[in-house]
């Protein structure tokens, strides 16, 4: 076992653990879809579930269901939470998903906190009519520059947004991936949010890189939607 192995172990041992429910669809998205890596997995589960509690968001949005782990986590943040009427909206573009995903969302303990749809959130989103207190962006990488701007104005002041996979298994500094569409989709996003004065934010080197982003009072100013 490498020290990196270890370390990751020692983390995972001192944090709260992912309940059966979560582990049983953890290793049912590993076992019966392609990237089953895709998913958050314990550690970034329970942080989600954490920034929820600390945020007590009203209405989150998320970008990307997948095998719907981490929408079931920030729900369950959501319940704890206890802000009433609070819901997630969580959007998942490719259809061929929601066989597996839908009956996991619907038999866990968490269910009437989610409302889960197959559409691109860039397009259904805005057709809510709802701002959002926290968002978690875990959809197309090449996408994420116009999947920021189309959500950017749907939040809150002070409103939390997550762009996960945000150092793409170190790719960012790589220049093998020069070429690579996702790369660039990540490095343009990082960029663009780096110089973008409406929020504050940082990159947490969390699993595959979280990043972490505050939007300001005035982030609308000028700004339209690009989705």
């Amino acid at each position: 076992m490498t020290d990196t192995q270890q370390l990751d172990d020692y983390i995972v041992n001192h944090s709260d653990p992912e309940d059966e429910y979560l582990y049983r669809l953890y290793r049912a998205t590993n076992i019966h879809t392609i990237h089953g890596r895709m998913q958050s997995g314990h550690l970034q589960g329970r942080l989600l579930k954490m920034l929820v509690l600390m945020q007590r968001p009203k209405y989150v949005l998320e970008v990307g269901t997948f095998s719907g782990y981490s929408a079931i986590c920030m729900a369950e943040g959501l319940r704890e939470a206890g802000v009433d009427g609070s819901k997630l909206f969580t959007f998942e573009i490719n259809d061929e998903m929601e066989d597996f995903t839908r009956p996991w969302i619907e038999d866990s303990a968490v269910s009437s906190w989610i409302d889960f749809r197959i559409g691109d959130a860039c397009v259904e989103a805005p057709k809510l009519g709802v701002a959002f207190d926290l968002a978690f962006v875990d959809g197309d990488k090449r996408r994420y520059v116009e999947t920021y701007e189309a959500i950017l104005p749907l939040m809150n002041p002070g409103g939390i947004i997550l762009a996960d996979n945000t150092l793409w298994d170190g790719h960012v500094i790589d220049p093998a991936y020069d070429h690579d569409h996702q790369t660039l989709g990540i490095r343009a996003f990082n960029d663009h949010v780096r110089d973008d004065k409406r929020v504050e934010k940082v990159i947490v080197p969390v699993r595959d890189g979280l990043t972490i982003i505050r939007v300001l009072n005035d982030h609308c100013s000028g700004q339209s939607v690009l989705c």
